[in-house]
């Protein structure tokens, strides 16, 4: 069971999913706009946001960019079509995850538990320290912290998960479609966009210049890797 906020200005689609996700025995909030929803956030205090992003006078985008300001809570966004650049500017403005409309309520349940799965504490392997040192960034595996240059860095629970699956075995190299296989818990036939777009804000929150990463690089044409070669 989990606490969720879902923000949606479409009346029916809001009002059934309320009750979907209350049949899934999920504690359900509503708003009808991003700027409702900003304000139940804070009472409600929810595991996870559901939201559209075509919304009336605050957008879905900026709703999410401010939700991801206010901390590191879950965000699973909901558009009207498999638009390529609607569904990449929602990854980068912060969202975890995405369902395309029309939806289905057990794949929506399904998602929802796939993202809140992922902070799920882990025990490391008999030869792994609980804590890695990799330059200034540490990882400490049993207590899902990371720190830079001693201070803590404020990870999402799908970007936690990137990087501990990464950084598992330094210099192996993994297929995006490895990554969503481990990372998303799901077959997104393909879908890379939730994995580049993940990789960019890790980066942008580990890396010293994000743009010339020395922790997650890219290898070309296949995927990503944690470390040099």
């Amino acid at each position: 069971m989990a606490v969720v906020l879902v923000i949606e200005d479409d009346p029916a689609i809001r009002e059934g999913l309320e009750l979907a996700l209350r049949r899934q025995q999920h504690v359900v909030y509503t708003s009808e706009s991003g700027e409702l929803g900003l304000e139940t956030l804070k009472s409600a205090q929810p595991d996870i946001v559901v939201l559209d992003l075509m919304l009336p006078g605050i957008d879905g985008f900026e709703t999410c960019r401010r939700i991801r300001a206010s901390g590191e809570i879950p965000i699973i966004m909901l558009t009207a079509r498999s638009d390529d650049f609607d569904i990449v500017a929602g990854l980068e403005a912060g969202a975890d995850d995405y369902v395309v409309k029309p939806i289905e309520p057990r794949v929506l349940d399904a998602r929802i538990r796939a993202v809140l799965r992922r902070a799920v504490a882990e025990r490391p392997p008999a030869d792994q320290p609980a804590v890695e040192k990799h330059g200034d960034l540490e990882i400490d595996r049993t207590g899902l912290l990371v720190t830079k240059a001693g201070e803590p860095v404020p990870l999402t629970p799908t970007e936690l998960k990137l990087l501990l699956e990464l950084s598992r075995t330094p210099g192996q190299v993994y297929s995006r479609q490895q990554i969503l296989a481990a990372v998303w818990d799901h077959d997104y036939l393909g879908d890379s966009r939730l994995v580049d777009a993940c990789v960019q804000r890790l980066r942008s929150k580990i890396e010293d210049v994000p743009a010339h990463p020395e922790h997650v690089q890219t290898v070309r044409g296949f995927g990503y890797r944690f470390g040099k070669s």
